[in-house]
């Protein structure tokens, strides 16, 4: 057993963000490994109003409202942790993630849900989250990106840049019996650089098949979005709600943020979660994607409306369900959060026999 703290955006809420679900399937999948997890999150207006799981089974989660507060109530717990993990997107994260280095005993990661969106903010001087003298500070740099972004992240000075992938909780997310009523659905928050993308697979086709019902889930869409009149807008779904969302189409979308499809190697938690309940998934095109899923045998990719409509006019029922069925399969065998919390032990049980001399390096 291990005592671990993660830093992170927000576990008590899956308002507006993904991190809450790859948090929760991780540690949770940590505790079940005999793990103890300390979980230290701001206490932020927009997550308080939006809590679908304030007090999370599986760890000790601990609010803070500043720096000052966050050392009252988790310096301990920093210093007495086997490892520390803080994660992208946290509030102060420069910061916190200096504190965290100077209090911890054991190694401190970085672990960033965010990895090409956070490279590209370095390059413009954007430091909100972390810097370059913390990708060469954090001991490990746990990314969700692979491919040549850990090459990149090398040649910045990190000691030691690994895949970590986003996953799946197979007891969440799973086949559910309910009534298919979409056509194509997806489930995301608003991204303006997204957003061209859901257009074009899916609000495109939305126009052309009138008779077939779409819909769209996920909070921040502006109110000026034009949507045609045959698709449905969910404003928020818990993550408890999206297995029944997912099986109630024919086809799911996944679609990429333009910096991750720029990188590749970028598998998003809504590709693994569709597959797992047993949805054909419907994908935009980036690198790396047939290391993920096999193209035409697991996952079905669609370049432009064209394509998407394509896909949906003809595509039979029994073809679809076996793409579903494999890509099920698929993510089962090799990205559930069991997969990544094992993962995770053996990274940081590399790093940690280097201790503090690691992320000093």
């Amino acid at each position: 057993m291990a005592r671990l703290v993660f830093i992170g955006l927000s576990i008590t809420s899956s308002w507006g963000n993904g991190h809450a679900t790859t948090y929760r399937g991780l540690v949770k999948a940590l505790a079940r490994r005999g793990h103890e997890i300390t979980f230290l999150e701001r206490d932020v207006p927009w997550y308080a109003a939006n809590r679908d799981m304030p007090d999370p089974p599986y760890c000790r989660t601990v609010l803070y409202a500043d720096l000052a507060d966050l050392e009252a109530k988790g310096g301990a717990a920093v210093a007495e942790a086997d490892a520390v993990v803080v994660g992208s997107y946290v509030p102060e994260g420069v910061a916190v993630g200096r504190w965290a280095l100077d209090r911890a005993a054991g190694p401190v990661a970085f672990y960033d849900i965010d990895t090409p969106v956070t490279l590209a903010k370095l390059a413009a001087g954007d430091e909100a989250y972390i810097d370059a003298a913390l990708v060469a500070d954090y001991a490990l740099y746990l990314s969700f990106t692979g491919g040549p972004m850990l090459d990149r992240l090398k040649a910045m000075g990190s000691p030691q840049a690994a895949a970590l992938y986003c996953s799946v909780d197979p007891e969440i997310h799973k086949p559910v019996a309910v009534r298919r009523q979409w056509r194509l659905g997806y489930l995301g928050t608003y991204s303006p650089d997204r957003q061209p993308t859901v257009e074009a697979l899916l609000v495109a086709p939305a126009r052309d098949l009138a008779n077939d019902r779409f819909v769209v889930a996920g909070p921040q869409y502006p109110e000026t979005i034009d949507w045609p009149q045959n698709v449905s807008r969910i404003e928020h779904l818990p993550p408890s709600d999206h297995a029944a969302f997912y099986c109630g189409q024919d086809f799911t979308l996944n679609v990429t943020r333009a910096d991750m499809r720029a990188a590749g190697y970028a598998p998003s938690v809504r590709l693994f979660e569709a597959a797992a309940c047993g949805v054909a998934i419907i994908s935009d095109a980036w690198p790396g994607l047939e290391t993920i899923l096999a193209p035409e045998r697991e996952i079905l990719i669609a370049h432009d409306a064209q394509e998407a409509r394509r896909i949906l006019e003809t595509t039979d029922g029994e073809t679809r369900d076996a793409i579903a069925a494999a890509a099920r399969r698929a993510v089962l065998a090799r990205h559930t959060c069991d997969h990544r919390a094992s993962e995770l032990e053996t990274l940081l049980d590399a790093v940690g026999r280097g201790g503090r001399t690691t992320a000093a390096a």
